[in-house]
């Protein structure tokens, strides 16, 4: 299951697709100051990447995955 939507903190595992997109947005709305976890992901569809981009989480876990962390990252962190 490449998502675990815990208490305050969200684990995204592997492949996240878009039918965990709408899940995850939900969750978000629902979860003030979440964090999320990202270290044992390997790839996002665009539309779980929306949903980070407009919630703007606490990233506790940077992802081990090159792309993620080079190109996905950045846009995470960025709060100009």
């Amino acid at each position: 299951m490449p998502l675990k939507l815990n208490k305050r903190t969200a684990v995204l595992t592997g492949t996240v697709s878009v039918e965990e997109a709408g899940d995850l947005a939900e969750w978000f709305r629902n979860t003030p100051a979440a964090d999320l976890n990202l270290r044992d992901c390997s790839h996002l569809h665009t539309a779980a990447l929306q949903a980070m981009l407009a919630a703007r989480p606490r990233i506790s876990q940077n992802p081990v995955d090159d792309f993620l962390l080079s190109w996905v990252m950045p846009l995470l962190t960025d709060i100009t």
